[in-house]
């Protein structure tokens, strides 16, 4: 296994498609956790229900859609929503899993995809929450993906689109959110969880090449260290196989 050859964005994809189960239903977004979702689907979790922003639940798509609003989301779906609609999933605590993106997400798994910098005087306005605050308030899990830099990763974000566990233990609790709140960090150095006891972000294994000290020297604030800290698991061949062929042949996402 050692010998096989895989770029960044297929292991993410790979370690992507592991954490959901089947029988889920999965908020997908455009990108790797679309990816993801497909590649999950198509190895170990058939039953698992993607819903997709557009109003798209369940759809069969023939070949990779190239975001949420794709038509290929629409493909032989059982049931076909309005936005507004789709997110009343998680209202209703139908929504297992939710993978969400951002500028910036802090050691309590915020997440800000509002401005950076002062909000009256950012010096730079972003896109909002769209639907990631449903999604984070009331998703049983909530899986993260990106970039991992010290802007990215900082102490406490400029501004809080989404909620993670807001300022520690029981804040969640207090602001009425139902949600189980973040459990997973992917980013490209490695894979992060949340203490049970602090809410503080953790590390929980660093891809291959990458050392703990590189991930907390990119990390703007003290990153715990899982006791069973390990390297990430390498794509299999099954895994690279379905996903280079059935998943993504064109090379989209997992270029």
């Amino acid at each position: 296994m050692s010998d096989i050859q895989y770029t960044p964005r297929e292991l993410l994809a790979c370690v992507a498609a592991r954490l959901l189960k089947d029988g889920e239903s999965v908020f997908v977004g455009t990108g790797l956790p679309l990816v993801g979702a497909m590649l999950a689907k198509k190895l170990h979790a058939p039953n698992m229900m993607a819903i997709y922003e557009c109003g798209a639940v369940d759809p069969q798509p023939r070949q990779l859609p190239w975001s949420v609003a794709d038509p290929w989301t629409l493909y032989k779906a059982p049931v076909i929503l309005s936005m507004s609609s789709v997110f009343g999933h998680s209202r209703a605590g139908y929504a297992d899993v939710g993978f969400l993106g951002g500028a910036q997400i802090d050691m309590y798994g915020n997440i800000n995809a509002t401005c950076i910098g002062p909000y009256d005087k950012p010096t730079v306005r972003l896109t909002g929450s769209g639907g990631a605050n449903d999604i984070a308030s009331l998703c049983q899990r909530v899986i993260f993906m990106g970039l991992h830099l010290p802007q990215r990763f900082p102490e406490r974000v400029d501004y809080i689109t989404t909620p993670g566990f807001l300022d520690g233990p029981g804040a969640r609790e207090r602001a009425g959110l139902v949600g189980g709140g973040p459990w997973r960090v992917l980013s490209h150095l490695g894979v992060m969880g949340f203490d049970e006891e602090t809410c503080r972000m953790k590390l929980l294994s660093y891809h291959p090449g990458v050392t703990v000290e590189v991930i907390q020297e990119f990390t703007g604030f003290e990153l715990l260290v899982d006791d069973d800290v390990h390297e990430t698991e390498k794509p299999t061949e099954e895994e690279l196989y379905i996903l280079r062929n059935e998943v993504d042949p064109c090379q989209l996402f997992c270029f």
